[in-house]
């Protein structure tokens, strides 16, 4: 087996430095049927013992450490071990894949089919795809992409299909009768959302992956972010099935594991309007055999392009060197269960933040993208009612594209009329009218009575959420700078060069200071700002640099803010989720309709969760144990003096700045500390 065959045509996306195919581009000059029923030839890992399904499972049920673990619940439990094993076997077979090249043959046909109609292109990158090949043939090999559609569950196994590639195992937290049925044949397996302290259910889980991973039985694939992101943003990733994957090498069982990155970035998701509604309180539709029928309907729309980046192959050999105690995994024999090290804890957590950032990095950003940061930072009743001049949203795109190039972001620009198409594109969220921009704001034509103030807010924010989701896919490219532009510029003009909160329990979080470093040479490499060994400048010319980075933070500083104030003016101490997010929801919803509010993004419940995460990381809000409600008791004072540190963050940009280095560093590195609580959880959390 020698290269990929790269099939026509080709295009070189900006700033990318990788050639990019568009696979269907082949698939439209041949048939269905004869791509399906093609010869599929693939080469699995070399080491691999010819295993089939049952197969597998039986060397899971019969494992040392499986069994080992069998005889030690039926000691603690009274129970048989036949009993025992009895259960373990029924949880297996709940479990476990059914993998059939059939089944991948009809998915295949199937999936050649609805791609052609959803999409203009799928874009993948070649020289990710030959390493990746590569690889699966002298290593265990785990597949790692970002989570964003459900179309992220299909196209990873439908493109190794096409290219002669073992197809995955793939991870998956849903199990619905037919479908789930389907994609059982097809390579997944199933893990219970909620698995508690079920001992035995984590022993099988937990053999039944490192099987796979042992013997290279297939690729293996797992979203480190564990849920598919409603905000289009990147998640903080759970470690359970990182550290799975990983144990078989850090116990000596493999020579090496190899992790692959896959960023998936979408010119228009399929759900844009589902995910909006679930942030906005309404449950998500269940998955059946109507719901199918109903969704046919997304078959007659355009969904643009999409782009699959495989990053390059990381060794786990190499990326741990130096970063575990292996003298700790010899003296236990393997077949024994062992609590991971606070080392290898560690390890396993940067590692798994090392994939996310990959990710970003791989992503691309589309011109829509772009316009959405400038549409959400246009005033609402420009949008809504006079409308947003085209020239001006074209003029101030090309000026953004130019920033984020220089950010050194890869970029989706393929053609001179790529605004018009993307604007058309996404119909359902703004039209382009008369040479202005508007918001979408339809009406439903079989309704009889008006509708309320209140519902009109609900409607305007689903098209609203359904814009910040886009721009949400370029923020991991200004977050850092625009923390430095939001917080250390106005905190060092507000404190004269003094350290005003160095003894805070706010920044009591982690954050390296290369993100610091990062941001300044950002700044500085766009023209925002001039540092020397003795002093930073704001430079004129980067004035509009860093108004657009602030307004970008601004709405996660207010809807903070917001649901801090509720906090305090809350009557009782202790509060149900369930009673939070509505109430939040209603009083940001008074405050729209009064104009004392311009963020619609506090509706959300994205939002509103990372608040309380962020609150009980700093202690300010405690989660009672006492039901299984999730109940939380709230302490007002720790809230409105956080409140209070946060408020002195949201003021304007000074015009002119100019200040030692030796002071910026330090102030901006214990500013950064506190906001790495409040806005990078914000940004990336789930």
């Amino acid at each position: 087996h020698g290269k990929i065959k790269r099939y026509q045509p080709k295009h070189q996306e900006q700033n990318c430095g990788e050639e990019f195919t568009d696979i269907l581009e082949e698939r439209r000059r041949t048939t269905d049927l004869g791509y399906a029923l093609r010869t599929f030839n693939p080469q699995p890992y070399k080491g691999a013992p010819t295993l089939s399904t049952s197969d597998l499972n039986k060397a899971v049920l019969e494992s040392q450490y499986l069994c080992y673990i069998i005889k030690e619940i039926a000691m603690e439990t009274g129970s048989s071990v036949e009993k025992v094993k009895e259960d373990a076997s029924r949880i297996l077979k709940e479990m476990s894949h059914n993998l059939q090249l059939g089944f991948i043959r009809l998915m295949g046909y199937t999936l050649n089919k609805v791609f052609k109609r959803l999409y203009r292109s799928i874009y993948v990158n070649m020289e990710g795809l030959n390493m990746l090949q590569q690889a699966i043939q002298e290593s265990p090999v785990i597949l790692i992409p970002n989570h964003r559609s459900y179309v992220d569950f299909l196209i990873i196994s439908y493109i190794l299909f096409t290219y002669d590639i073992p197809v995955p195992v793939i991870a998956a937290g849903i199990h619905v009768a037919i479908i789930g049925g389907l994609l059982r044949r097809s390579g997944a397996f199933y893990i219970r959302r909620a698995i508690g302290s079920d001992k035995l259910y984590w022993a099988v889980l937990l053999e039944y992956v490192q099987t796979i991973v042992r013997t290279g039985y297939a690729p293996l694939e797992f979203y480190v972010e564990g849920f598919r992101s409603r905000t289009l943003k990147s998640l903080v990733p759970k470690l359970g099935m990182m550290d799975m994957v990983l144990e078989p090498y850090f116990k000596g069982e493999v020579f090496d594991i190899t992790l692959v990155p896959i960023s998936i970035s979408y010119d228009r998701v399929l759900e844009e309007s589902l995910l909006a509604l679930e942030l906005l309180g309404v449950p998500r539709p269940k998955e059946s055999i109507t719901g199918l029928f109903k969704a046919s309907g997304v078959l007659q729309e355009d969904y643009g392009c999409m782009h699959v980046n495989f990053g390059r192959p990381l060794s786990a050999r190499q990326l741990c060197e130096g970063k575990i105690n292996w003298s700790e995994y010899n003296l236990i024999p393997r077949n024994l269960p062992q609590r991971p090290t606070a080392e290898t804890q560690d390890c396993v957590n940067w590692l798994a933040h090392l994939i996310v950032r990959t990710q970003e990095e791989g992503s691309l950003i589309s011109p829509w993208s772009l316009m959405a940061c400038l549409l959400l930072q246009t005033p609402f009743t420009t949008l809504t009612e006079e409308g947003l001049q085209w020239h001006q949203l074209t003029e101030k795109t090309l000026w953004l594209r130019k920033l984020v190039l220089d950010f050194g972001a890869r970029l989706n620009w393929p053609d001179s009329e790529v605004m018009s198409s993307t604007v058309a594109l996404h119909h359902s969220i703004v039209h382009h009218k008369e040479d202005r921009i508007y918001l979408v704001q339809d009406e439903d034509p079989a309704r009889q009575d008006p509708l309320s103030p209140e519902e009109g807010v609900m409607r305007m924010a689903v098209v609203v959420l359904m814009l910040v989701s886009y721009r949400n896919q370029a923020l991991h490219v200004f977050v850092r700078p625009g923390i430095l532009a939001t917080v250390g510029l106005q905190i060092l003009s507000l404190m004269n060069g003094h350290i005003l909160f160095s003894c805070d329990p706010f920044f009591c979080s982690q954050m390296s200071s290369s993100d610091f470093e990062e941001a300044c040479s950002l700044l500085q490499k766009c023209g925002a700002v001039h540092i020397s060994q003795q002093e930073v400048i704001v430079l004129e010319t980067g004035l509009e640099v860093l108004s657009f980075l602030q307004k970008l933070l601004q709405p996660f500083l207010d809807s903070y803010q917001l649901m801090f104030r509720y906090l305090c003016e809350k009557e009782d101490h202790v509060f149900t989720e369930e009673q939070f997010l509505p109430d939040v929801r209603n009083l940001a919803t008074k405050l729209i309709l009064s104009g004392d509010l311009c963020t619609f993004e506090v509706l959300s419940s994205d939002t509103q969760k990372n608040v309380l995460s962020a609150l009980r990381r700093l202690e300010a809000v405690t989660k009672l144990r006492v039901s299984q409600q999730k109940e939380y008791k709230v302490n007002k004072a720790a809230v409105s003096r956080t409140g209070d540190i946060l408020c002195k963050f949201i003021c304007d940009i000074p015009v002119t700045i100019k200040f030692f280095l030796c002071v910026l560093r330090i102030i901006i590195y214990f500013t950064l500390l506190s906001l790495n609580i409040l806005i990078i959880k914000c940004l990336y959390c789930g």
